[in-house]
């Protein structure tokens, strides 16, 4: 049922219906974006760009940008390399030196435009880094076994659907890590090996 109003009456009223359903709207917005829900969607206009020299490489899936005069850390997105040793209580997992180097090898001292969504809570900026041919980084890594497809959460990081593919192609040919049938993904590695030696807990597998 429509009820039409008119005259200052009806025109207060229509104001304050416009009035709310702006306040809805606006905070829907907040909330999504509080929630990360802008980011898991990620559409060309809310990526943007980063163009710089790599000065270092961390490990298979972290490197550091020098754009201008800033040093800006980059962790390459849609990916999860084996982890490298960070200490007695965080040790490296097989494969995270060579992931490592096989990023190095690729990109050291390079110059590229990268293309960015967002920052992680380490204040990250995730990115893919193009390497021409419609290759990235990522995709090489995954394609070497030398890096998984980041399915962490269901695949809530996952920005790049050829990745579990190429995936899955590595590990039929049991490339680099997929040479070892008992290989743990770098998520569960932290919880499981690094979560329990810091809580002093038993763990098998480090």
């Amino acid at each position: 049922m429509r009820i039409r109003s008119r005259g200052p009456v009806g025109r207060k009223i229509r104001w304050r219906a416009a009035g709310w359903l702006l306040a809805v709207a606006f905070a829907v917005g907040l909330g999504a974006t509080a929630f990360g829900l802008g980011v898991e969607g990620a559409t060309p206009a809310q990526t943007y760009s980063l163009t710089g020299r790599v000065v270092s490489v961390s490990d298979g899936d972290t490197l550091t940008l020098l754009v201008g005069r800033a040093r800006e850390r980059i962790r390459l997105a849609s990916i999860d390399a084996p982890e490298t040793s960070h200490g007695r209580d965080r040790p490296g997992q097989p494969f995270g030196q060579a992931a490592r180097k096989a990023l190095a090898e690729q990109i050291a001292g390079g110059t590229y435009t990268l293309a960015c969504y967002e920052r992680d809570r380490y204040e990250r900026h995730v990115c893919d880094l193009p390497l021409g041919g419609g290759e990235t980084a990522s995709r090489r890594l995954v394609a070497a076994g030398m890096a998984w497809a980041n399915m962490q959460g269901g695949g809530k990081y996952m920005r790049d659907a050829v990745l579990p593919g190429l995936q899955d192609k590595a590990r039929a040919q049991r490339l680099g890590l997929w040479a070892r049938p008992d290989a743990v993904a770098p998520w569960e590695w932290r919880w499981r090996c690094w979560a329990a030696l810091e809580s002093g807990a038993a763990t098998p597998i480090c």
